[in-house]
């Protein structure tokens, strides 16, 4: 984990022979004699944690915590002294001190306490970020086909090489991303998100990248962004083809050398970060649309999951089901025949939303059809007569690759995938029954 320190004290010796140690370890170190340069420093490079004296010409420690955790609350802040006493140490860490060290100090104590309180920092900026983002929760359990399952294990294994998720709206893509998160060796580290359609440019990089107090307007104080809060966890960027053309060259960067810039700074910091980025669209109708840089497709291309329409696992529908369904509501059998036959274009999330609907308007009794306001779903199936006409088979195949290019958007590729041929095949038989 590569940290940002900064240590208050007067003492000269003291000042500089911690940020010479902390140097060592590949750290960016700075230091200040007084309790007003320290804020000043802290506001201009946020760092991931402060060693503060108790005793200061301009300030007492206290004084000077209150004041740095005023403006960064999740800031850690390492109390030095060499009074210490346990009414000391009970004041600092009421006042949200994060430790409290005696002088002289065992330095590879010091270390350690350091990458302690960096990472409890780190989770606590995680916190902070999730709650920010109040995104729905994904369901706890999830049945997957065993081929998405084995590519979900094989990227939680090869936990340094970036993913990239492919499917529809809904199908999943942030759960799938959280998963491989979660059973990596990365996973006691922050798992951090962003949707790269929902920001204006500059307000996307300061969230990826942070951004150095002044970089722009209202930026009053310096601020880590998520792929220093992430640490050596997880970032998640969500409809990575809509990224901005002026952010691909940096992100390209990032996944290349490991490093990057604050927006408006100029010290080059080191990510440990592992992307993994999302996308309804394939990614590579984007690079040829020339929205997307090639190169950076290449890079993030190592690991492709593409997550299957719900449509595609009509019997995986009822297991979903029951997952959703709120604690105490049942299905009918018309409601469990109806919810297989529907298209679901809206995928898991679509499922999620209509079973709840449903389950507000059943109330206590059981969920039927007509509660779930499918189209269709009232209206029981019409029994085939004995003497219903045979169709021509390449009529039938017309209707069928009709069908496949209404339901993916004339996506050809996606078209020929759902009908389980190549797309050479698919383009000879839009040829054949002119549907080009």
């Amino acid at each position: 984990m590569i940290l940002s320190i900064l240590v208050i004290d007067d003492d000269e010796t003291v000042r500089s022979t911690l940020v010479e140690f902390f140097e060592t370890f590949g750290y960016t170190a700075r230091g200040a004699a007084t309790a007003s340069a320290g804020r000043q420093l802290a506001a201009e490079h946020a760092p991931d944690v402060v060693l503060l004296d108790l005793r200061l010409p301009d300030a007492h420690g206290i004084v000077a915590l209150d004041a740095l955790l005023a403006d960064d609350p999740e800031l850690a802040v390492i109390m030095l002294t060499g009074h210490a006493d346990v009414a000391t140490a009970v004041k600092a860490m009421q006042h949200g001190a994060a430790d409290l060290l005696e002088k002289p100090m065992d330095l590879e104590a010091l270390a350690g306490a350091v990458e302690r309180a960096a990472r409890r920092g780190r989770l606590k900026q995680e916190v902070a970020v999730l709650r920010a983002q109040s995104r729905a929760d994904e369901p706890a359990k999830v049945s997957l086909a065993p081929t998405l399952e084995q590519l979900i294990v094989l990227a939680a294994q090869n936990a340094d090489a970036p993913v990239l998720l492919q499917g529809e709206t809904g199908t999943g893509k942030g759960f799938v991303a959280r998963q491989i998160h979660e059973r990596s060796a990365r996973n006691q580290s922050p798992f951090v998100e962003i949707n790269c359609a929902s920001l204006s440019t500059t307000f996307f990089e300061s969230e990826l990248f942070g951004h150095e107090r002044g970089a722009f307007t209202d930026a009053r104080q310096a601020k880590r962004g998520l792929l220093e809060v992430a640490g050596d966890g997880t970032v998640f960027l969500d409809e990575i083809a809509e990224m901005g053309q002026e952010v691909q060259p940096r992100l390209l960067k990032v996944l290349e050398e490991r490093t990057f810039r604050r927006l408006g700074g100029t010290t080059t910091l080191r990510s440990n970060a592992r992307i993994i980025a999302a996308t309804h669209q394939p990614l590579a109708e984007a690079v040829a649309e020339r929205r997307f840089r090639a190169d950076l497709y290449y890079r993030l291309q190592v690991l492709t999951l593409t997550l299957p329409p719900l449509r595609a696992n009509p019997e995986e529908v009822f297991v979903l089901s029951q997952s959703f369904l709120p604690q105490g509501h049942s299905l009918t059998r018309a409601a469990q025949d109806a919810l297989r036959a529907y298209r679901w274009p809206g995928n898991i999330r679509e499922l999620k939303n209509t079973l709840w609907r449903a389950a507000i308007l059943a109330g206590s009794a059981p969920i039927d059809a007509v509660h779930l306001g499918l189209p269709g779903a009232s209206a029981p199936a019409a029994p085939t007569p004995a003497s219903a006409r045979v169709r021509p088979l390449e009529e039938t195949e017309r209707d069928a690759i009709r069908t496949a290019l209404d339901v993916t958007n004339g996506n050809r590729s996606a078209a020929a995938k759902a009908l389980g041929i190549a797309r050479s095949t698919l383009l000879e038989k839009l040829k054949r029954y002119g549907l080009e």
